[in-house]
């Protein structure tokens, strides 16, 4: 429905069903642990913003993952 290319692609979708944002979970494509305090967490400051009622500061970011292949 929202047109997922990788796993996780991430959405955050408001109270009122409206999409507020899609892609990655973070700014660094990796599964270093070392890497986390680096990244920004795209999800976690887009669902801060929706739920305090702020407009999402990176609306479309880049999703990294395995493709969907189905």
């Amino acid at each position: 429905m929202y047109g997922a290319k990788t796993t996780p692609h991430m959405f955050v979708i408001d109270k009122n069903g409206a999409l507020q944002y899609m892609g990655g979970i973070d700014s660094i494509a990796t599964a270093d642990v070392s890497d986390i305090a680096k990244a920004e967490p795209y999800l976690r400051e887009a669902m801060l913003d929706v739920v305090q009622g702020r407009p999402v500061a990176h609306p479309v970011t880049k999703p990294y993952g395995c493709s969907v292949k189905y």
